[in-house]
């Protein structure tokens, strides 16, 4: 069974922590702000900790030359920076503003969505999220890549944006077409942080024995 490292335990490093044995996995290693445990045998790693803690660790993991999953949001700035390391590291990541496989599946059909209107001028759309108040990044970086793969797909008109936070709302992501004649609505509801462990701990297998800077969609669909 592959050795696993949990850098970040708060409430999804536990989740993983529960999750690992399912996926093959003997955690090894779990590592926090008042824990400091050894690196050494680990064969991945998967980081859910804090966006100002992310290339730090990325660093610390890259540097044993172990392939690493990041699960923390909110630090998609620093993705070049990332990059830089692990390839000085010649080490491999696995990053994504969401893991679950559902959302990535979403991703796909909304873009194709947009490619379907883009042509159909008589439509405006919209882009929505919730989730709980303690989420740090607003607008999520889940909501960016769909407006993103949405302009991708060629919808160049304006997509009007909105996010709140409230409660312990795991999260919901909706995208909307909207004319005179009729209204599509696409949405993802996520039941609870589970699905983005999942995916997590399914991207850990795949990167073992792998170099180089991937998105959980190269994990899913192919590069």
């Amino acid at each position: 069974m592959p050795n696993l490292a949990i850098v970040g335990y708060g409430k999804m490093g536990r989740l993983v922590d529960q999750l690992a044995l399912e996926y093959g996995f003997t955690v090894t290693a779990r590592l926090d702000i008042d824990r400091n445990e050894s690196l050494e045998g680990a064969d991945v790693a998967v980081e859910f900790s804090v966006p100002s803690s992310v290339l730090g660790n990325v660093a610390k993991v890259a540097a044993l030359r172990i392939p690493i999953v990041v699960g923390t949001t909110g630090w998609l700035q620093h993705l070049n920076e990332a990059k830089s390391i692990i390839e000085k590291n010649e080490s491999g990541l696995v990053w994504s503003p969401n893991f679950s496989v559902g959302v990535n599946i979403f991703t796909r059909v909304v873009s194709e969505a947009a490619r379907l209107f883009k042509n159909e001028k008589e439509y405006g759309a919209w882009a929505w999220e919730i989730h709980h108040i303690t989420k740090k990044d607003t607008p999520s970086g889940t909501l960016i890549k769909l407006v993103e793969q949405m302009k991708t797909a060629g919808f160049d008109r304006t997509i009007d944006t909105g996010s709140n936070r409230a409660g312990a709302h795991p999260g919901t992501h909706e995208i909307g077409f909207d004319s005179a004649a009729d209204t599509i609505t696409l949405r993802h509801t996520a039941r609870s942080r589970e699905g983005f462990a999942r995916g997590a701990l399914k991207a850990a297998q795949w990167i073992i024995g792998r170099k180089g800077f991937y998105e959980f969609s190269d994990v899913l669909f192919g590069g």
